[in-house]
């Protein structure tokens, strides 16, 4: 692939980022990748053995595509209840803890020591760090995902644990703009609502993403609707929120991911072909698609097509694919070999630093 002047066939896949089911990468993937038509991967623990056998992965995954267009490998790895990956990669806390104890060096240590593992590994971008504000008790996605109960904490932990990643040359994404954190619904099952006012929006969702809009490689939408931004259309499918609010008014020149075209907030409404065009019009850069091999190449179909008859969304397709390209040869690691990947896992003392985090929260917790 020529990155001055990529066919659309391969900008069409550039920014499709795709999961399998476990067992073999699917050949269709695999020969993709090779084209140049695949923007990378995700994996999840359907995907993931041993250190060895994740090393081994990734670096297949990696060879399948061409030098000059490095895939994403990317991962979901929050801590918490949002951890693929299992010892000996440090096992982090939910981010609420790290909140509660409130020592925004302990969070870049914890994430710099990931950070670190997951490039061992062969990853170059974490899905992570979760950037809403838990303002609903009674939400059933963030909760303990979130730093926080205020911006101010998820501004200061957000921008260390991004700092951290950073620091191992692991891209952050930060998510789920521009909020997620007090829908009472859970957008893989269904779309949520939000009906507060832009002054409420400014000061409590957006504020974490507007503060961190210089600093973070990344940012992941939501599936949410957000009445006074769209009412029509969920932020993932919104020019108004992505393209006027995010990269107009707060600036942002990062790459901006879809949230998974396969949740039931966009799936019961859009076929993910549909979905991909039309996020991708609004302002997406990158799309998740992380179960289903056909949907990718649904996706990667449709996209093409409309690019070859619409000259201005294959400008905009374009403009995608480049951002994401540029952004993934500024993330390059340097993993380990496969035989050797446990060792230097370990060698990182990812027991040392737990040990230090459960420390703090003894300390916390006897002071309250």
């Amino acid at each position: 692939m020529n990155p001055e002047d990529p066919p659309l066939e391969a900008c069409a896949g550039q920014v499709l980022l795709a999961g399998f089911p476990a067992g073999e990468p699917p050949a269709a993937l695999l020969d993709l990748a090779a084209a140049g038509s695949l923007g990378g991967f995700i994996l999840f623990r359907r995907n993931l053995g041993s250190p060895c056998e994740v090393a081994e992965l990734l670096a297949r995954l990696r060879a399948a595509a061409p030098p000059e267009a490095p895939p994403w490998l990317g991962v979901d790895q929050e801590g918490g209840r949002v951890a693929r990956l299992g010892a000996p990669v440090v096992r982090l806390p939910a981010m609420r803890v790290l909140g509660d104890i409130d020592d925004p060096q302990l969070t870049r240590d914890a994430a710099a020591l990931l950070g670190r593992q997951l490039g061992l590994l062969g990853f170059n971008l974490d899905f992570a760090p979760v950037l809403d504000v838990d303002t609903n008790p009674e939400n059933p996605v963030i909760g303990d995902r979130s730093f926080g109960r205020t911006p101010e904490r998820v501004i200061r932990h957000g921008r260390a644990f991004s700092e951290g990643l950073a620091q191992a040359g692991i891209a952050a994404c930060g998510k789920h703009f521009p909020g997620h954190g007090d829908t009472a619904e859970d957008s893989h099952l269904r779309l949520p609502r939000l009906s507060h006012p832009r002054e409420r929006l400014d000061r409590v969702e957006l504020a974490p993403f507007a503060a961190l809009a210089d600093l973070l490689p990344c940012l992941m939408t939501a599936h949410v609707v957000f009445d006074c931004l769209d009412a029509e259309r969920p932020a993932t499918l919104s020019s108004a929120v992505l393209s006027g609010l995010l990269r107009g008014q707060l600036g942002y020149r990062g790459v901006v991911w879809s949230d998974d075209l396969e949740m039931k907030a966009i799936a019961d409404r859009h076929g993910t072909a549909e979905a991909a065009c039309a996020a991708i019009e609004a302002g997406c850069d990158g799309l998740l698609i992380c179960s289903q091999v056909e949907q990718v190449l649904l996706a990667h179909q449709a996209l093409r097509s409309k690019a070859e008859r619409d000259r201005a969304f294959a400008s905009r397709l374009r403009e995608a694919a480049a951002r994401s390209l540029a952004a993934r040869l500024a993330h390059r690691v340097q993993p380990a070999l496969a035989s050797s990947v446990e060792a230097a896992l370990l060698a990182e003392e990812p027991a040392r630093l737990e040990a230090r985090i459960e420390s703090a929260r003894a300390e916390v917790s006897s002071g309250e």
